[in-house]
């Protein structure tokens, strides 16, 4: 058993998220395009700067004790579409362009 990976739930399961936060269906292809637009927006230049400003290197690596810069900013659990899980700067972390690379080929 583990934690929840949404931040700060505490709930154990056996792997992955409660069923508070579990993953939403699929997007959309209008719900795709929705969800592009908010990284084009301003206000996600400004998340964004405000994630690598507050973690320069990757949070992977960091972990490994490696320092490899911050490239991407990256949601921890999935938003799916969801406006609360993207903008919230919890579910927001600081990595390396491998590292990004990996989680997302994993889908995670």
């Amino acid at each position: 058993m583990q934690f929840c990976r949404w931040p700060g739930c505490g709930v154990l399961v056996p792997g992955g998220t409660c069923s508070a936060h579990a993953p939403r269906e699929r997007l959309t292809r209008q719900d795709y395009a929705r969800v592009h637009r908010w990284y084009c927006s301003a206000r996600w230049q400004r998340l964004r700067r405000e994630v690598k400003d507050d973690e320069p290197f990757c949070r992977v690596c960091l972990g490994r004790g490696v320092q490899a810069l911050t490239v991407d900013v990256d949601h921890i659990l999935k938003h799916n579409g969801d406006p609360i899980l993207f903008w919230d700067r919890g579910n927001l972390q600081g990595l390396c362009k491998a590292c990004h690379t990996i989680k997302t080929v994993r889908g995670e």
